[in-house]
């Protein structure tokens, strides 16, 4: 597998423009970035994000809040109200081993063990774990497997169809263990540009896909 997705960032590279600069946020922000963002696109997740802080600029005052008012804060995303719900429910489980909420601390463990703490938390699944720890300040090799990226994963032939995120995530990771958290970034963000472009759930357009002459689906 390791060679297959070496060929796909390089093939990908070739095809999409030079990806900007990621932003990072610290690991709280980002794992409630994370808990909002499932099935929304960036331009709708991150300027709520970004109201949901400002409204709460201290999380405290956000696990605290009535989820009424966080789902309405959070509206435009998707499953409002069980995002509202999950929130309040990790920011209670963070805040009862790190009142400060200071998460930095995930950076002196392995990534296995950092998963098992995030994973331990009500309302925290694979991605959202990965997203907090690679997406972050934090920087750790941890692949962010969405719903674009498995179903990429699928279709090439990397992972089974009924593969579901976390058996793809242990797939990946046991065949590209020395990738560094930058190289999954990116691999991340280019698997899922084709996900939303040629490989779209129902829009697959297998002749313009860069992909198509080593995809188990087209051949």
């Amino acid at each position: 597998m390791d060679a297959d997705l070496l060929y796909i960032v390089e093939r990908l590279r070739q095809r999409f423009p030079p990806l900007p600069p990621f932003p990072r946020l610290d690991p709280i922000s980002q794992l409630v970035k994370s808990l909002i963002s499932s099935r929304t696109k960036d331009e709708v997740s991150w300027p709520t994000f970004w109201k949901l802080v400002g409204l709460y600029p201290q999380w405290r005052q956000m696990m605290e809040a009535p989820v009424s008012d966080i789902e309405r804060a959070i509206a435009q995303v998707t499953f409002a109200e069980d995002k509202a719900a999950n929130l309040l429910l990790t920011l209670r489980g963070v805040a009862k081993e790190h009142p400060d909420f200071d998460l930095t601390f995930l950076g002196d463990m392995t990534v296995s063990d950092a998963h098992k703490w995030l994973q331990g938390l009500d309302g925290v699944a694979v991605k959202v774990a990965a997203s907090t720890l690679n997406f972050s300040t934090l920087n750790r090799p941890s692949f962010v497997i969405d719903s674009h990226v498995l179903r990429v994963l699928q279709r090439y032939g990397l992972v089974s169809h009924a593969a579901d995120s976390d058996k793809a995530y242990r797939a990946v990771m046991g065949a590209i263990p020395d990738w560094s958290a930058e190289q999954l970034i990116e691999l991340h963000r280019l698997v899922k540009k084709l996900g939303q472009s040629w490989c779209q759930k129902w829009d697959v357009r297998c002749d313009e896909c860069p992909l198509a002459e080593r995809c188990v689906r087209r051949i």
